[in-house]
C-alpha cells in the first residue's frame, strides 16, 4: 500500500481531496505543505496531496514555492472540491464569542459570520483543523472547518453548507517523484515554472512561444525568486500534454528562452475540459511539418 502525505492535520479539505485522489491508500498528515512534499522527496511517502489554487482566494503561495525548490516533483493528478464549510462548537455551548479558522476560510465565510454570528470575533489559526482542536481545548468557541472534521473531533455541527460564494472551489494536486506520466486524454493540463532574464519583454516572449503554437493558458502566476529584488519565477499552466508534438515543441522553445525551466507535470484535468485546438495547430500539423523539414535536410524533395 502506498503512503500519501497531505497537508494536514486530519479533518481538512486536503484530506478530503487526498481521499479522492489516493483511493484506499494510507493517508499521512503533514503539518505544512512543504513538509508534505519533503516526505516524498525523502522517501517517507510515495506522493503528496497539496492545494494549488482557490477560486476565491487565488493561488497557494506555499505550494508554488515548494514545487519550485529542492528536488523536482511532478503533478500526476488533480481534484477540484467545492468549498462548503461546517461551523463546529463544543457540545452544549450556546455562547459564541470567538470563531477560529484558517485565514482563507474566514475570508470565504465573512458575510455568513456577520449575518449569523455578528458578535463573534474571528481568530486566525494555522489550519481549519487546528481551529477545531482549539475549540476542543476551550481556546475558541467555534471553528469554521471542512465537513470531514466532524469525523475526527468530538464537536457538534452548528451550521453546514456555509459559503459566501456558492460555487467556490479549490484545486488540489497529487505530486510524485519524476517518472512515467499519465497517458494523454485530450483533456489535459501541463505545468512549468520558468525563471527568465530580468529584462523588458521577457514574459511576453515566453507567452508568444505558446501563442504561436495555438496553446491556451489556464493559469499564470509570478513569485519572487528570493535572490534579487525584482526577479520572479513564472508559474504557467496550459492546455495539452507533453506527449503531444506541439506541447513538446513549445517546451523546447521555452527552455531556450529561460535561465531555468522546471517541468511540473502533465495530467488529466479534473473538470474534463477538452483541449482547444485551432486549425493549423493540431499535433498532425506539427508532425507533418517536422517530416517536411527532415526531407529538406536530407535533400529529398522529389
Amino acid at each position: 500500500m502506498s503512503r500519501i502525505a497531505y497537508f494536514g492535520p486530519q479533518g481538512t479539505f486536503t484530506e478530503q481531496a487526498a481521499r479522492v485522489l489516493a483511493g484506499g491508500e494510507e493517508l499521512v498528515p503533514a503539518e505544512t505543505v512543504r513538509l508534505a512534499m519533503t516526505a516524498v522527496r525523502e522517501g517517507e511517502a510515495d506522493a503528496a496531496c497539496v492545494p494549488i489554487e482557490n477560486s476565491v482566494e487565488g493561488v497557494v503561495p506555499a505550494t508554488l514555492d515548494a514545487l519550485s525548490e529542492s528536488t523536482p516533483l511532478v503533478a500526476v493528478a488533480e481534484a477540484i472540491l467545492p468549498v462548503r464549510f461546517s461551523v463546529l462548537t463544543r457540545p452544549g455551548n450556546t455562547e459564541i464569542r470567538t470563531v477560529a479558522s484558517h485565514p482563507h476560510a474566514l475570508a470565504q465565510v465573512r458575510e455568513w459570520l456577520e449575518a449569523n454570528l455578528p458578535d463573534a470575533h474571528p481568530v486566525a489559526s494555522s489550519s481549519t483543523s487546528a481551529a477545531a482542536v482549539g475549540v476542543l481545548q476551550g481556546d475558541f468557541d467555534a471553528a469554521v472547518c471542512a465537513p470531514v472534521a466532524v469525523e475526527h473531533y468530538d464537536l457538534e455541527v452548528l451550521a453546514t453548507e456555509v459559503a459566501d460564494v456558492t460555487d467556490a472551489a479549490t484545486r488540489f494536486l497529487l505530486v510524485r517523484p519524476p517518472g512515467e506520466l499519465p497517458a494523454p486524454t485530450g483533456a489535459d493540463r501541463t505545468s512549468v515554472v520558468a525563471a527568465a532574464a530580468n529584462r523588458t519583454g521577457t514574459l511576453a516572449e515566453l507567452l508568444t512561444e505558446l501563442a504561436t503554437r495555438g496553446i491556451n493558458l489556464t493559469r499564470l502566476d509570478a513569485r519572487p525568486t528570493r535572490n534579487n529584488f525584482g526577479e520572479y519565477r513564472f508559474f504557467i499552466d496550459f492546455e495539452g500534454h507533453v506527449a503531444e508534438p506541439r506541447i513538446l515543441d513549445a517546451l523546447t522553445a521555452l527552455r531556450r528562452q529561460c535561465r531555468a525551466l522546471r517541468f511540473l507535470g502533465s495530467h488529466p484535468r479534473a473538470d474534463g475540459t477538452r483541449t482547444t485546438v485551432e486549425p493549423g495547430f493540431g499535433n498532425d500539423d506539427f508532425v507533418e511539418a517536422a517530416v517536411w523539414a527532415d526531407a529538406v535536410r536530407k535533400g529529398d524533395l522529389a
